[in-house]
């Protein structure tokens, strides 16, 4: 099983139980082009790999694409480790997203926040979760994210 079991009596997530480990990529062939997202989640000895795409979509869709269907694959309330080589998804998050709900999903400029579909879905996809963001370089040779990247790339639909 990927995900930890928060206690019946108290739905608060039980400190000692292992936390998820997800780890993240997207990849695009032209940007925008046909994409792909991947993902490699971990728990304990168990591990499940994700992924999928799009025939045309931008990086960034596909970096957040990739959080959220890992998100989204979990059936319980967990603690996730979350790594991912992508500020933009961790700033989102981090630092922008708080702000662009209170603003009703607008900029500080005043302009609509991009990719607000997936921003909306990712919100959703968060709660019940205790989630740690941790950022790595991309193609640094950091296994899981290299991994995550192959992952990515197998998704990118190819024209039939």
């Amino acid at each position: 099983m990927l995900v930890s079991n928060a206690s019946p009596a108290n739905p608060q997530l039980d400190r000692a139980t292992p936390a998820v480990e997800v780890f993240t990529d997207g990849a695009c062939k032209g940007n925008p082009g046909p994409g792909g997202w991947g993902a490699l989640m971990r728990y304990g000895a168990h591990e499940k790999e994700l992924y999928g795409g799009e025939r045309q979509t931008t990086n960034n869709r596909m970096e957040l694409m990739a959080v959220i269907q890992a998100l989204e694959a979990l059936k319980r309330q967990s603690t996730v480790i979350l790594t991912v080589d992508s500020r933009y998804v961790q700033d989102g998050v981090e630092r922008w997203m708080a702000r662009w709900k209170r603003n009703g999903w607008m900029t500080k400029q005043g302009s609509p926040v991009k990719n607000q579909d997936l921003w909306l879905r990712l919100d959703q996809a968060l709660a019940g979760h205790q989630v740690s963001w941790r950022w790595v370089r991309g193609h640094s040779g950091h296994a899981e994210n290299e991994r995550a990247d192959q992952l990515a790339n197998r998704g990118i639909p190819t024209r039939a």
